[in-house]
């Protein structure tokens, strides 16, 4: 059993059955259609308000205009002179190390005061130690210890000696230098005190007063503040050209020694 073709009186003004959908007076070529293919609006048939602008292409900076703008940390443009591309903000900055003609002559003024400070150290302790360049040696120092009232003269004698002898080499090498000039420091002040203790009131001029050792004080404290400086063999390291917090430290270290070591083994008053 077929099924009966469905008539359809619209198709060509005959009934009939629809042997293509394209059959449709609505969906058929013009009569006029000549095989080529629109290029114009005109040849759509279009109305002006139907009709498609014109394109005229855009280059690839129009499109993606690299160099017209930089936003700043608000998010706001700011021209496009000042761009800069994100690689580049995200590049570290180089910071060219610090050389020594960059320091001036800071660094040979430092290699001679620690020369100086740590020469007259070193010879100092030489005498106390082996008698050199008639020095007193050993037995002479702790007598000398004894009769200005110290306590333990004998221990202090050996430490006082290979002390200087230490501190002296370390600072000439500029090697632990604030610890070598803190060490300088406890032995200055109580050199200065029994100096000062010798002579009756406040004595500064040589040969009977301080003049000497306050000198050497202040050397050993601007040794410790400022570093050994790049001519040492502990220039390469930070401290040694920017000293900071550890320098005070190794200054309060050594001050607090020399008072306490006075103190506690002799107990005058110096200022008297």
């Amino acid at each position: 059993m077929t099924a009966k073709p469905q008539e359809n009186p619209g198709r060509d003004g005959a009934e009939g059955t629809a042997s293509s959908p394209f059959d449709l007076p609505t969906e058929q070529l013009p009569a006029s259609f000549d095989g080529a293919l629109p290029v114009s609006d005109d040849d759509l048939g279009l109305m002006p308000t139907e009709q498609i602008p014109t394109f005229r292409g855009a280059s690839v900076d129009e499109v993606y205009p690299t160099e017209e703008l930089r936003f700043s940390d608000s998010s706001e443009p700011v021209g496009a002179s000042a761009f800069v591309s994100p690689v580049s903000q995200a590049m570290p900055e180089t910071i060219a190390p610090e050389t020594t003609s960059g320091r001036g002559t800071l660094d040979l003024g430092l290699l001679v005061l620690r020369l100086g400070l740590g020469t007259v150290v070193l010879f100092h302790g030489l005498q106390k130690l082996f008698g050199w360049w008639n020095g007193p040696g050993l037995e002479g120092f702790e007598t000398t210890l004894s009769d200005a009232g110290f306590e333990q003269a004998r221990l202090l004698a050996i430490l006082g000696a290979v002390g200087e002898v230490t501190a002296g080499t370390l600072l000439i090498f500029g090697l632990a230098t604030p610890l070598a000039g803190a060490a300088v420091l406890v032995v200055l002040i109580n050199a200065w005190c029994v100096r000062q203790v010798a002579e009756p009131g406040l004595q500064f001029f040589a040969p009977s007063g301080v003049e000497h050792e306050t000198m050497l004080v202040a050397a050993a404290v601007a040794v410790v503040l400022t570093g050994p400086g790049r001519f040492s063999v502990d220039g390469g390291r930070k401290w040694a050209t920017r000293p900071h917090i550890g320098s005070f430290f190794a200054l309060i270290l050594g001050v607090a020694g020399g008072v306490c070591l006075w103190i506690f083994l002799n107990g005058a008053n110096p200022l008297i």
